[in-house]
């Protein structure tokens, strides 16, 4: 793996979003257009925070967060979520 080059601003932090599921718990195998969306990934970088809102996620923490939360990016070929801090539920 690459050296990372993306370093967050203030309360951002970005996700490495987990791999959709691609069978049900039953075996049934789901189609690409019926994947949802994952709700969970990996925290690859964090900024500093703010003085009102410092970050308490690090890097490498699995997280859950919004189903619509952050901005999709493409960066070296894989998928990244940049997303406020803020719109992450839990750490997991």
């Amino acid at each position: 793996m690459s050296q990372l080059t993306l370093k967050p601003l203030a309360d951002r932090v970005l996700v490495e979003p987990a791999a959709a599921e691609t069978t049900t718990s039953s075996g049934i195998i789901i189609p690409d257009t019926a994947k949802e969306k994952p709700q969970r990934g990996t925290i690859v970088a964090v900024g500093p925070g703010t003085a009102d809102h410092p970050i308490t996620v690090k890097v490498g923490d699995v997280v859950l967060y919004g189903k619509y939360a952050g901005t999709e990016l493409n960066h070296d070929g894989t998928d990244y979520l940049i997303m406020k801090e803020s719109d992450i539920f839990a750490i997991i």
